[in-house]
């Protein structure tokens, strides 16, 4: 019960956040905006008599009541992602820094924690703060998807691409060894993935279709590779190659997942539509996406893990 609850705060934390732009290179589109719509989809209607929104006032004494526990139990977890939630809501920034550094370090196994401070160092243009927090997580778990996301997004930004490819392509070089000793540590498919949407955002546009076609043949039934492929070709002009790739993938893909692919492969193709270095995976990549299911670019959004079928 205790790890549930603990797991729907993450996740309402990671939509918190995505509001606030923070978590905009980790999640794959499609996936947040599903999670956005489950989430409002399980919320009750409001009666009349219900406040729509807390006042400012309310969170801020919400904060300074969090900050006075905290004075006496320094490590209580409840109390560090209550003040965490509220300065957020309060829109700031700087103040859930040393919160999440504190429980980053009380709880290492939920790097969801870890991810959320480096995206809030990178928001305050702490680029160096962000790429020590991002690498922190994958030195103890070198094949956290959102991690590599996050990393791969800032190199990009800092006009380091092959700093980018270099890093995912060591991962999956690695990748056997660790899960021999780990099994499953890394997720050799959503690497992969990764590495295809990193060549995309550069325009390597045949190392891209390599990289997803080597996806495919890793794990069949996996959506996502043939997905962006078909988001690569359509970029391309080849919509007649793309068409039943899309077909395809919408096939592969889970059912919450199908109306927006054949959106997508309907819609007008944008500048590096296919190069969005968000992750498929759990919340926290959460990768937020900040819009609607739109072609993947490489400042996409993060979110939850999209489910392979």
């Amino acid at each position: 019960m205790t790890e549930t609850r603990k797991n729907r705060w993450l996740l309402n934390l990671v939509l918190i956040v995505a509001t606030l732009g923070l978590l905009g290179v980790t999640m794959l589109p499609l996936v947040t905006s599903a999670i956005g719509s489950n989430s409002q989809a399980n919320k009750p209607n409001p009666n009349p008599s219900q406040a729509a929104t807390p006042q400012k006032s309310d969170i801020e004494a919400q904060a300074r009541g969090y900050e006075e526990v905290l004075k006496r139990e320094p490590e209580n977890s409840t109390a560090l992602r209550g003040l965490v939630e509220a300065r957020l809501k309060l829109n700031d920034i700087k103040g859930v820094v040393d919160p999440l550094e504190k429980l980053a370090k009380l709880n290492p196994n939920m790097t969801e924690y870890g991810v959320l401070l480096a995206q809030a160092k990178q928001q305050l243009n702490d680029p160096e703060g962000a790429a020590q927090a991002y690498r922190t997580i994958l030195q103890a778990k070198q094949g956290d998807l959102n991690a590599l996301a996050g990393l791969s997004d800032l190199l990009i930004k800092q006009q380091r691409p092959e700093a980018a490819i270099g890093l995912l392509q060591d991962t999956l070089k690695q990748a056997p060894t660790a899960n021999k000793t780990q099994p499953n540590s890394v997720d050799t498919t959503a690497v992969q993935v990764l590495l295809g949407k990193v060549f995309a955002s550069q325009k390597r546009f045949d190392e891209a279709l390599n990289t997803f076609d080597e996806a495919t043949k890793t794990n069949a039934n996996d959506f996502q590779p043939v997905l962006y492929k078909a988001l690569v070709l359509k970029e391309q002009g080849k919509t007649d190659e793309a068409k039943p790739l899309f077909d395809k993938a919408a096939s592969l893909a889970p059912a919450q997942f199908k109306d927006q692919i054949t959106r997508l492969s309907t819609t007008q193709p944008s500048a590096s539509e296919a190069g969005k270095t968000s992750p498929v995976t759990s919340p926290t990549n959460s990768a937020p996406a900040n819009s609607a299911p739109t072609a993947p670019k490489s400042d996409a959004v993060p979110a939850s893990p999209a489910p392979k079928n």
